[in-house]
């Protein structure tokens, strides 16, 4: 008989490795209590460790200049497409 694999939520797994970081139980009670090997819960902890130099980089998101790049482009975009309308349009009226 085969053990289905359990999925966890990164919620869950936050909460998890923040208890293993404060330190107040060992990762044997931690296993225990969440049902979970100590080793995941160790590595869940080491990645946030890890990680958690990201969450205050200023380049996170897109910045006023992006948004300013964008803009442009679509304008342009609606400029092409209106001179290519027009240019439809009178060659209709031709044909017709």
């Amino acid at each position: 008989m085969t053990k289905k694999r359990r999925n966890f939520s990164s919620k869950f797994k936050a909460k998890v490795a923040l208890d293993a970081i404060r330190e107040r139980h060992t990762l044997a009670e931690l296993a225990q209590k969440y049902e979970l090997h100590p080793n995941q819960i160790a590595n869940w902890k080491k990645q946030l460790l890890e990680d958690c130099s990201s969450l205050f980089d200023k380049k996170r998101g897109p910045t006023r200049g992006d948004d300013k790049e964008k803009e442009a482009r679509l304008f342009q975009q609606i400029g092409q497409l209106q001179f290519e309308l027009d240019w439809l349009k009178k060659k209709y009226e031709e044909l017709s």
